[in-house]
C-alpha cells in the first residue's frame, strides 16, 4: 500500500486550522487517523477554553432548546464577512429558519432551527471553532 502523503498533509494542515487534537478519514477499506499526541488523556488550552464557555453559559440558567452544532468546524453568525447576521438575540424564527453556518472542510453547512420561536442566546462568536454537540444558540 502506497501512502497518501498530500492526505496526510491536509488532514494536518486541518488540525492546525481548526484547533483539533486528532482527525481521522476513512475511504473503503483504507483508515487514516492524524492526531497531535500519543497519550489519550491530554487536555489543550482550547479544549479549556470551550468547557469554560459552556459552565457559563448552563451556570446562567437560561431556559429553552439547545441547539447543538451538528459537526467540528467553525462557526459564522453570518453569510459573508460583515453581512447581516441570519439572527440575533430577541428575534422570532420560524423552524427550518438558518441560525448560522458551520463551515468544515471547506464545506459550508447551514444549521436550521428545529424549532420555532426566540431566539433567547448565541453561545458562539462569528469565527469561533465550535465541537460536535457544542450549544450554538438557545431557543424558546
Amino acid at each position: 500500500m502506497k501512502i497518501n502523503r498530500n492526505l496526510i498533509k491536509e488532514l494536518t494542515e486541518c488540525l492546525e486550522e481548526f484547533g483539533l487534537s486528532e482527525i481521522e478519514y476513512a475511504e473503503k477499506d483504507i483508515i487514516v487517523k492524524v492526531s497531535k499526541f500519543s497519550g489519550t488523556n491530554v487536555s489543550t488550552s482550547n479544549e479549556i477554553k470551550s468547557d469554560s464557555k459552556s459552565d457559563v453559559v448552563k451556570s446562567e440558567k437560561i431556559s429553552g432548546t439547545e441547539i447543538p452544532s451538528p459537526i467540528i468546524g467553525t462557526a459564522y453568525l453570518a453569510p459573508e464577512p460583515g453581512g447581516k447576521k441570519f439572527v440575533e438575540v430577541g428575534k422570532k424564527i420560524n423552524k427550518g429558519d438558518t441560525i448560522m453556518i458551520v463551515e468544515a472542510m471547506k464545506t459550508m453547512n447551514h444549521v436550521p432551527s428545529p424549532i420555532a420561536g426566540t431566539v433567547k442566546q448565541i453561545c458562539v462568536e462569528d469565527g469561533q471553532p465550535v465541537e460536535f454537540g457544542h450549544t450554538i444558540a438557545i431557543i424558546d
